[in-house]
């Protein structure tokens, strides 16, 4: 059974990006190549939250942003995932925006996943923050998944 992979709203964004910088040309590059190559090896799911933010406003790439992730089955926001999201706010972990991080965070972890993908170092994929989750969730009786970047989540083929 392929691991269990949420994917959050800024990697698609990554993966369509229009900006010239190095660091976004380089996620640009990172997200395309995971997204070609590792997502079929993986059970990818995403939720109604990402396609919102995805759908807000009007960028460059969005489109195909939402078209990406139009595919994959969807994790159901409940009345469990946004007080968990709340719990994780109130906790001082996450800005204070539920519809943000804080339910990216509680959508994977209610649902269990293996992983959580996202390019959001300062607040998600932050090896600062895993020990304040991890505490939070052992109180919640949650389980705490993986919180990677595309670069992070490889398999290589067996020798």
């Amino acid at each position: 059974m392929a691991a269990r992979v949420y994917i959050e709203t800024t990697v698609p964004s990554a993966h369509v990006t229009a900006r010239t910088d190095p660091g976004s040309l380089y996620r640009r590059a990172a997200t395309r190549d995971w997204w070609a190559k590792q997502l079929p090896r993986y059970e990818c799911l995403t939720s109604d939250g990402v396609v919102l933010e995805l759908r807000a406003g009007d960028w460059p790439g969005q489109n195909d942003a939402i078209e990406l992730v139009d595919v994959l089955p969807r994790l159901d926001i409940d009345e469990e995932v946004l007080g968990v999201a709340a719990r994780y706010v109130e906790e001082r972990l996450v800005p204070a925006d539920l519809d943000g991080d804080a339910m990216h965070l509680a959508v994977a972890c209610v649902h269990a996943v293996s992983f959580l993908l996202t390019w959001n170092i300062r607040h998600l994929a932050n090896p600062n923050k895993l020990d304040h989750l991890t505490v939070i969730n052992r109180r919640l009786g949650l389980l705490t998944p993986q919180i990677v970047t595309p670069e992070m989540l490889w398999q290589d083929d067996a020798p």
